[in-house]
């Protein structure tokens, strides 16, 4: 019956190890497409380089969250309960502690979504989920580090700007972004 196709519902789920191949490749469009006339590409590529990327620890902590559409991966994001603030595996220096929940922010990990499905509530849908989670997890703060193309979604979301960071990612290339914070909405 013409005009009766059915349409793939965008579906909500914990990322698994397997999906790190694809959350790789939608974080790189992502962040491309997403910085453009934000960030030079030359800070677009350094941060591909050396700052976003799967954080598979998130993955391992049932912390991390995807969107698919059933035939690929459309949104990605999650929390943290644990001291790293941004950035993937390639960035990752120490051993990544535990937060306390009572006198700690949880971190809001990693968002990307892809350009193609932005402006249809995907990243509000896992923020959600992780307030959710966190909320269950005793944590009463979140703090986050936002890119530029990132900080108006999460000020819509209520977050508040604490202090300008410039990461570093390589020789004379620096990546400006803003440390942000928001108290959890349910926390008790």
């Amino acid at each position: 019956m013409p005009g009766s196709e059915l349409k793939c519902m965008p579906h909500l789920r914990l990322a698994t190890p397997r999906d790190i191949p694809e959350l790789q490749r939608l974080i790189e469009v992502s962040v491309r497409a997403l910085s453009i006339g934000i960030y030079t590409p030359a800070q677009t590529e350094a941060a591909l380089v050396h700052m976003f990327g799967v954080d598979s620890q998130l993955v391992v902590d049932g912390t991390y969250y995807v969107i698919d559409n059933e035939s690929t991966l459309v949104a990605a994001g999650g929390w943290s309960a644990r001291q790293t603030l941004y950035g993937g595996d390639q960035a990752k220096r120490e051993t990544d502690s535990l937060l306390d929940p009572a006198t700690m922010p949880a971190r809001i990990r990693a968002f990307f979504v892809h350009p193609e499905w932005t402006r249809r509530g995907l990243a509000r849908q896992i923020f959600a989920e992780c307030e959710a989670a966190a909320t269950a997890r005793g944590f009463r703060d979140f703090e986050l580090v936002a890119t530029f193309p990132g900080e108006p979604f999460y000020r819509a979301l209520g977050f508040l700007p604490l202090e300008p960071v410039s990461i570093p990612l390589s020789d004379n290339v620096t990546l400006p972004c803003l440390r942000m914070h928001r108290s959890i909405a349910n926390a008790v």
